[in-house]
């Protein structure tokens, strides 16, 4: 997936598209448990190390009850709403 920035946040230099994933690696994860903005609790968030790519905060597919394992290999999926989503893959 790549995201586009209009400058680089470090330099201020121009940025180019990238595309990273779509696999990646749990480097920590969390259920959230109270309403943040319009968000239903309960929901699972993770900080996923893609393969080749920077490490991100996504939202965990599936049943926001239970957060996966720290070196779960996960997949991007679809955006859901504006946010990164990753799925535990089987």
């Amino acid at each position: 997936m790549a995201t586009q920035r209009p400058v680089c946040a470090a330099c201020g230099g121009e940025v180019v598209p990238a595309k990273f994933g779509p696999s990646g690696t749990v480097y920590a994860s969390t259920v959230v448990r109270i309403a943040v903005g319009n968000r239903t609790p309960p929901y699972a968030l993770a900080y996923v190390d893609l393969d080749d790519g920077p490490r991100i905060l996504a939202h965990v597919a599936g049943n926001g009850a239970s957060a996966p394992p720290v070196a779960s290999r996960v997949r991007l999926v679809a955006p859901a709403d504006g946010d990164v989503v990753v799925e535990v893959m089987s």
